[in-house]
């Protein structure tokens, strides 16, 4: 059984990774009921929460449902994190998680981010405050390294479990490199095998199915795996993947019945959370991936983009099920690969 501090998460946890704009509550929502182990909130601004910012706020919300989760948070002052870890940690999370992974320009360039892996001292520093600052476990979720010449992750790995965090999420990329660039497994795999961790190691990149969840698993020993884009409009894939790793075999595509069925959860909830307007404003972005490999989409996409009522876009999803009922799951797999 995998441990982060005292939460038990599973033999071998399966994650939804953290995603600004992605993995918000009604997302994370249908992610949970295919199997997602542990999940994250959208990262937060620790400048953004210790003033109150009303975005930032928000992304503290979560359901019981959502359990175990962390909220993840991210910043360049250290102080400034201290006082977002007890801020966050009010609102009763499982996990505190730093974000040291995100590439963005606007926040690595502050030092934010991946940008703080070009300062390891800082980092460290930065870590041993927040864990001071929390009873709760304090995980991590960073990358290989700042650029090709710093690939420093088995040392950071090293340091950050000096200071106390309880695991390490490791993406399989630089903070220069971009994300049509297959991720680099070799140094997780050799965080991994280093004697001195004893922390859960897990893995994040180019998950996408069954197959790459076992490769990556068996040949870098990880402790579990993390996924990212792998799911979007795809809350399948953790079923999936558990049935892969146990057994060598998938349930197969969702059909067009199904996908219509869990995207209107989504939705759904997206209206409970948000209200009506921005929720379908916010959902434009999952309907291609949730509809991805259907011939003639297009048409639908427009007037789905269109759209800016709750009814109207209900009676384009009841046409979508009439037009692609009995679309067979083979031709849309040859469609999507």
């Amino acid at each position: 059984m995998i441990t982060i501090g005292h939460l038990e998460v599973g033999e071998f946890p399966i994650l939804l990774a953290p995603m600004e704009d992605v993995s918000d509550p009604p997302f994370r929502y249908v992610c949970k009921l295919f199997g997602a182990d542990i999940m994250y909130t959208e990262f937060i601004s620790s400048e953004g929460l210790i003033r109150d910012a009303v975005k930032s706020v928000k992304k503290l919300d979560f359901s019981e449902f959502e359990r175990p989760i962390g909220i993840q948070i991210f910043g360049h002052d250290i102080d400034s994190m201290i006082r977002a870890t007890e801020y966050a940690e009010k609102a009763q999370p499982d996990i505190i998680d730093i974000n040291y992974g995100c590439p963005v320009k606007k926040v690595a360039s502050k030092g934010a981010g991946s940008g703080i892996m070009n300062d390891i001292p800082k980092m460290v520093a930065m870590t041993a405050a927040v864990v001071k600052a929390t009873r709760l476990p304090v995980t991590v979720k960073t990358r290989l390294g700042y650029d090709e010449d710093r690939k420093d992750i088995v040392e950071i790995a090293e340091r950050l479990q000096d200071v106390g965090i309880k695991a390490i999420t490791i993406h399989g990329r630089l903070r220069t490199t971009r994300s049509s660039v297959p991720a680099d497994w070799t140094l997780i795999g050799q965080v991994k095998q280093n004697q001195r961790m004893i922390i859960p190691v897990f893995g994040n990149g180019d998950v996408v199915d069954g197959p790459s969840a076992k490769y990556f698993r068996d040949h870098f020993g990880v402790d579990g795996l993390m996924i990212a884009r792998g799911s979007y409009g795809n809350p399948w894939i953790f079923r999936e993947v558990k049935e892969y790793l146990a057994s060598g075999t998938t349930p197969g595509l969702p059909d067009i019945n199904e996908r219509l069925r869990v995207s209107r959860i989504h939705l759904e909830k997206s209206v409970e959370w948000k209200g009506e307007r921005q929720a379908l404003m916010e959902m434009r972005k999952h309907w291609s991936d949730y509809f991805k490999g259907y011939p003639n989409f297009k048409p639908f996409r427009i007037r789905i983009m269109e759209t800016d009522t709750y009814d109207e876009l209900s009676a384009i999803l009841d046409e979508i099920g009439q037009y692609y009922n009995g679309f067979p799951a083979t031709e849309l797999t040859e469609l999507i690969h």
